[in-house]
């Protein structure tokens, strides 16, 4: 401010010397706290009376203060507009010649000028949190001629502050966290009060930290605002939360200065200061010993006053149970320790259990290991419940033995259960019906031996699969079961046979020596596997001319020849007989005989033609040409056939729907139906008992309705009557204007043989040419006026008669 007062005073001194006209220069204010103060001369005048004293030089003039601003009092709370300042020019010799005007911000609004004698007001009440200052711009100017004696000049009113605002946390209420057992002075947060005032104009705007509430525990930094502890080893466990209440007053704290408070919300973080504890040292379960391994059988805790991570514990079996029965796992959910059954219980083996169970924390805090260890152990103890078990057999299973010929009733095996538990219950057995549906052995149901019921053959089925039911006696609900496999042992009653019939040929080129055909047995008694056979010749000992058996000692023999020089025109087939002995006790034999037939050969030994084939087979023709042509005469056969099928079907179904058929108008039916012998399509039971009627029947032809009143039936107290019943009924449908004339749903059960009104079907009408009186259809009704023209007419022909007759049935059926 200084410098530019100074440049301000250098530049009017400037123009001063430069011009020879007077200067004259605006006095902007004077200090609204300084109302006696003498407002210095313009420069103007100052120069006129230096140059009227010299002889025509310029002379220095002595400048006044020059005020850029104003100042005003924020939160004006009087009557009368607040002074500001005045303006004055030394042009204004106070004759009333000048005029002074006032623009820019807030002029006219905020601000007001006396335009004569240029005191300034304010109009009313300012707030220096709204708006610190204002520009404005002032001018002096003649008031007969508005000429402006002053150039414009421009200046600010400043708006003082007072301390009218508190200090105030934008940011509140805080929240924060500090781990427990933490040291004097560990830093907590910091809070932050902020005040409106002017910070540059006296202590409004300094603020001063105090701890309300919140005393011991944690302390304030006056300046800062910064929040630490103030007690040590404050315990989570005792008290998790705390409440502080923080006031921040300005005017550096001193009486009458403004004050505001904020709340914090303090939190003790834990750590791991606490070890696992058992709530008591010896824990006793109860197990039955029928739970299934791998159950949980029992749960022990260990409660740690710690949280989250810090509370987790580990459980472990101290070294002790050297059975390995029980195992202990961790439930993370609730930190409880669940004991696992690893092993069966068996009461009647050991009735309790006993070991030792330790607690420890997984995370560890290396400041606390002075606290001691951070474990804790416990005693369980496990007393097995006796449970009423099933029987239990000495074997998991049974295989048993038997020979295929033994007879009905004999000891095959025995089984054996017996019932563990303190009361030793008797065992009864009985074999499952599901596994021996054919009934092959019985069971002692109290010595638990197996016998033979039915006639074993091994060649049906070699093994047996049972299954042997326990029962306890006194609790029959309770039962165990085995399997028992019974091999039904081999008899040698089959002698063996040749495996297949063996087509054999010899070439006429054979020679001696010459290995023709290989042969094999098969035997009913044994599988394959493990059979022993010896093939031998039965013309052994005596000299053979042709051929030999050479056994080879694996289940297999050759056809050997004695002799080369074989011919078809001489001898076509030869016959060898074979005997084949089994190695069963006893030994089992059979003869078969082989038949050779000579056959044509070429260089290799490949058969080409035998005499048997020369009959069947054309010269150079092959086997799979033969079966082609086969192949495709039995193809046309079978279309042969079916095209003679097919023509066949077509011919009867034109027979069967001709379109010139005058029939195919009307429904077809082929048999015109029992009358009153017909009682699969009509109840006949209620014309004939009229007194089986009930009443208040509805049609069934129509849909009843609402309002329709029930016609009650009319019973004919004479069964033998059937025609004055049919009348009535007759004259209650014809009279009944409410449904459609569904003649064929009304009762006409008396059609056929032995009706009143006789057959009106066609199928048994008279096939001449007898006329008859048809006037009486007339009397049966307007429903019959039809029928009745068309049969009155005796000029129409017969055919005429059998359309009119399937004309009528359809009207009436409609």
């Amino acid at each position: 401010m200084l410098k530019g007062n100074c440049l301000l005073l250098f530049l009017c001194y400037f123009l001063v010397q430069s011009s020879s006209a007077p200067l004259h220069t605006l006095p902007l204010a004077q200090p609204h706290n300084r109302p006696g103060h003498d407002w210095p001369r313009s420069l103007a005048s100052m120069s006129t009376a230096g140059r009227s004293g010299g002889s025509g030089g310029f002379q220095r003039v002595k400048r006044g203060w020059v005020w850029n601003q104003f100042f005003v009092l924020e939160e004006y709370m009087g009557s009368d507009p607040q002074y500001v300042g005045k303006l004055h020019t030394d042009l204004d010799k106070g004759e009333s010649a000048v005029k002074y005007t006032l623009s820019g911000e807030g002029a006219g609004t905020i601000f007001t000028i006396d335009q004569t004698t240029g005191d300034i007001h304010a109009l009313r009440s300012l707030d220096r949190e709204e708006k610190p200052y204002y520009t404005l711009r002032a001018q002096a100017v003649d008031i007969e001629t508005n000429r402006p004696l002053e150039p414009e000049s421009e200046f600010v009113i400043k708006v003082q502050d007072i301390n009218d605002n508190e200090p105030k946390f934008l940011e509140g209420p805080y929240t924060a966290s500090v781990p427990e057992m933490s040291p004097v002075g560990t830093y907590v947060t910091k809070v932050t009060a902020t005040d409106a005032d002017d910070p540059t104009y006296g202590n409004s705007a300094r603020v001063v930290y105090s701890i309300l509430h919140g005393q011991p525990y944690f302390s304030v930094d006056p300046k800062t605002g910064v929040i630490r502890t103030a007690l040590p080893n404050m315990d989570r466990e005792v008290k998790e939360l705390y409440q502080v209440l923080i006031q921040a007053k300005d005017m550096g704290g001193q009486l009458g200065g403004l004050a505001g408070t904020t709340t914090i919300n303090i939190t003790l973080s834990d750590v791991n200061d606490n070890p696992p504890r058992f709530s008591k040292s010896i824990f006793h379960l109860r197990v039955p010993e029928s739970s299934a391994v791998g159950s949980a059988v029992g749960r022990i805790k260990a409660h740690d006053l710690d949280i989250g991570k810090n509370a987790e514990v580990d459980y472990n079996i101290i070294p002790g149970d050297e059975r390995g029965t029980f195992d202990i796992t961790t439930n993370e959910h609730n930190q409880e320790g669940i004991i696992i059954l690893r092993r069966p219980l068996d009461y009647e083996t050991r009735k309790a259990y006993t070991f030792k169970v330790e607690a420890s924390n997984a995370h560890l805090d290396p400041r606390f290991h002075s606290f001691g260890p951070y474990k804790d152990t416990a005693t369980v103890k496990i007393n097995i419940l006796d449970v009423d078990e099933p029987p239990v057999f000495s074997k998991p299973s049974y295989t048993m033995d038997i020979h295929e010929d033994t007879q009905l009733g004999t000891t095959i095996g025995a089984v054996t259960a017996q019932d563990l538990d303190a009361g030793s219950s008797p065992v009864r057995y009985s074999i499952d019906w599901k596994s021996d549906l054919d009934s092959f052995f019985d069971i002692d149901p109290v010595t638990g031996t197996i016998s033979i019921s039915e006639l074993l053959d091994r060649e049906s089925i070699a093994q047996h699969n049972i299954t042997v039911v326990a029962t306890k006696v006194n609790n029959p609900v309770l039962t165990s079961r085995v399997s028992v496999t019974v091999h039904v042992l081999d008899v040698n009653e089959f002698p063996p046979e040749l495996a297949i019939p063996y087509e054999t040929f010899v070439c006429e080129s054979a020679k001696v020596g010459q290995v023709i055909q290989i042969i094999s047995a098969k035997d009913q008694d044994l599988p394959m596997t493990g059979q022993k056979f010896s093939f031998k010749s039965p013309q052994e000992g005596l000299k053979s001319k042709n051929f030999t058996i050479k056994d080879f000692g694996n289940n297999t023999a050759g056809v050997v020849t004695l002799r080369k020089g074989f011919r078809r025109r001489t001898q076509e087939i030869y016959h060898l007989p074979v005997v084949i002995e089994d190695s069963g006790l006893p030994v089992k034999n059979s003869t078969s005989t082989l038949t050779i037939r000579v056959c044509a050969c070429d260089s290799d030994g490949a058969l080409l033609t035998c005499n048997a084939e020369a009959i069947f087979l054309p010269v150079g023709l092959s086997t799979g040409a033969l079966i082609a042509i086969l192949l495709c005469i039995v193809i046309l056969l079978v279309i042969v056939v079916l095209y003679v099928g097919v023509r066949r079907q077509k011919k009867k179904e034109t027979l069967m729907t001709s379109k010139e058929d005058i029939r195919d108008n009307v429904i077809h039916y082929d048999d015109e139906g029992g009358g009153e012998e017909d009682t699969h399509a009509f109840d006949m039971g209620t014309l004939r008992n009229p007194k089986a009627i009930k009443e208040n029947l509805f049609r069934r032809d129509v849909k009843p309705e609402a309002g329709a009143i029930p016609r009650p039936a009319i019973a004919s107290q004479d069964s033998a009557d059937i025609q004055n019943f049919i009348c009535q009924r007759l004259q209650e449908h014809d009279g009944d204007t409410s449904a459609p004339p569904y003649d064929s749903l009304a009762t006409y059960a008396y059609e056929g043989e032995g009706s009143v009104a006789e057959s009106l079907s066609s199928i048994e009408s008279l096939t001449g040419e007898t006329e008859e009186d048809y006037d009486y259809l007339n009397e049966w009704g307007p429903r019959f006026k039809t029928l009745a023209g068309i049969f009155g007419e005796r000029s129409e022909s017969q055919t005429d008669i059998t359309s009119t007759t399937s004309t009528t049935t359809t009207e009436n059926k409609h």
